[in-house]
């Protein structure tokens, strides 16, 4: 990292972390979302942008990480703390799964991607049915206070949300710096840019594609458990349907799949978008369904007609920061 990105990251951190301090409630709660996203991008990116393993279904990671703590909290008292490491432990044996029919049958590409898709409509239909779980009527989390912090509990004031996200989002942005920088990271690259010359190589791309799905679907349950505790209701429908897996997706391939700060920039101009849609409509009196797909679709299709490689390469190469 050059000395301007190094000036840049430190500036962006500094306003991140002052701005609770002269942001609204409204203005904070998007910036957490923001933060969400980005993070979310982030696990994603690991997967598709590094090592090349288009997935379409990370909602299932999201899913299972949320129902896997909140479970525990809503019948048992757990805090999200235990959680979390079942969370992980369940949404990785599922990410194993996929990985290992995929790799180890020669499923790649689109069909890889219809593989996990099919995963998480699977998982769908079944919590759906699973009455421990709330089933189609959902699961509601109990919320006895939001003024003060509750570590334990993971219950507090909006700003704790924030800045726990935020904490969340620049400790994926250093572990994928270092893993682009590991041995890991540059196999990953070959495995994405030709598969069959890294294996003539000597790469066990096996190993290093399961890995990927390992660290991605990891970091992703960890998002579903935030997912959780902040909104503190889950719904099969809403949290592993297709579109929360595109939502996770479009902030990488907006910003640039493969860097670090694209999945950043893309949540940020997502999410900002989305708000300033909703207000603008809100203004005029306007309800016109669907009108956010149509227009995240052109914002995909104009990134794609003039900035292939997504924003922030164009951006960087302008400003003369590293990618």
């Amino acid at each position: 990292m050059n000395r301007r990105a190094a000036a840049l990251l430190l500036a962006l951190g500094a306003l991140l972390v002052a701005l609770p301090h002269v942001a609204g409630s409204y203005a904070l709660s998007v910036a957490t979302l923001i933060l969400y996203f980005a993070y979310t991008g982030q696990a994603w990116n690991v997967m598709m942008g590094f090592a090349g393993q288009l997935s379409l279904g990370h909602s299932i990671y999201v899913g299972v990480g949320a129902y896997a703590a909140g479970a525990l909290f809503f019948h048992y008292g757990i805090g999200p703390w235990a959680g979390l490491w079942l969370a992980i432990a369940l949404s990785v044996l599922i990410g194993l799964v996929i990985g290992f029919l995929a790799f180890r049958f020669g499923i790649s590409g689109v069909y890889f991607a219809l593989l996990t898709i099919a995963f998480a409509e699977f998982t769908r239909i079944g919590f759906d049915h699973l009455d421990w779980l709330g089933g189609p009527g959902g699961m509601f989390l109990k919320v006895a206070q939001r003024d003060q912090i509750d570590l334990a509990n993971f219950r507090g004031p909006p700003i704790m949300y924030y800045y726990a996200m935020l904490a969340l989002s620049a400790a994926a942005l250093a572990l994928c710096a270092w893993l682009l920088r590991s041995r890991a990271g540059y196999y990953w690259r070959a495995i994405r840019e030709d598969e069959e010359a890294a294996q003539a190589l000597g790469i066990n791309t096996f190993r290093w594609k399961m890995l990927a799905v390992t660290i991605s679907s990891a970091m992703t349950a960890i998002s579903g458990v935030f997912f959780a505790f902040y909104y503190n209701n889950l719904f099969p429908e809403q949290i592993f349907n297709i579109g929360r897996s595109i939502e996770i997706i479009l902030g990488p391939v907006i910003g640039g799949v493969g860097t670090l700060f694209g999945p950043i920039l893309g949540a940020a101009v997502l999410t900002l978008l989305s708000d300033g849609i909703t207000e603008a409509l809100a203004a005029f009196g306007w309800e016109i369904p669907g009108i956010k797909q149509v227009l995240y679709g052109l914002v995909l299709l104009a990134a794609i007609m003039f900035m292939p490689h997504g924003i922030w390469p164009a951006l960087a190469r302008r400003i003369g920061v590293d990618r």
